[in-house]
């Protein structure tokens, strides 16, 4: 699929650029994004390169996954990233993401998923689409609540993480 970019009323979601690694580089260096996401840990700035420069296009390639910087419109600071992947259920997606910490409690992540998650109904024609986060993992489950998931209940040995696992997780479908 050609790389896209949507925009809401803040923000825009736009395919990482190389020189986005920085930023990318910068976030991922909070202890709260290493401990809830897969982003290794230590985080190095080889791990932002790979990850703006070849994951991130090569996923757009291979229709594998989307991911997109979430970037504030009156300034143009990624305030967080958020992928869309697909799963190997038909039809079936799953939406991650994670804040920088300067821009957490401002709705911009909730604002995000929303916008991805109509264009993944209507653009990709998904059936469904999952949020999966690791128990105890609240900030992102407030994120997916408000965005309109509903809680299907817990998932045992859902999410391998950092070679740990597979460690329970939430499931959910807006």
């Amino acid at each position: 699929m050609e790389p896209i970019t949507l925009t809401t009323e803040r923000l825009l979601l736009r395919p990482f650029r190389g020189g986005d690694a920085d930023e990318v580089h910068a976030a991922c260096q909070d202890p709260d994004i290493q401990r809830w996401t897969v982003v290794p840990s230590p985080y190095t700035h080889a791990d932002a390169e790979l990850f703006t420069r070849k994951l991130s296009p090569g996923g757009w390639q291979d229709d594998s996954m989307y991911n997109f910087a979430v970037v504030l419109r009156d300034g143009g600071a990624v305030a967080g990233a958020l992928g869309i992947n697909r799963r190997n259920l038909h039809d079936t997606y799953e939406v991650g993401f994670w804040t920088a910490k300067k821009h957490r409690g401002l709705g911009y992540m909730t604002e995000a998923v929303r916008a991805a998650a109509h264009w993944t109904f209507t653009s990709l024609g998904g059936d469904r689409l999952e949020w999966r986060a690791e128990v105890g993992n609240e900030p992102s489950r407030a994120v997916a609540r408000r965005a309109g998931f509903r809680m299907e209940g817990e998932q045992r040995s859902g999410l391998l993480n950092k070679g740990v696992g597979p460690v329970p997780g939430l499931s959910t479908a807006p």
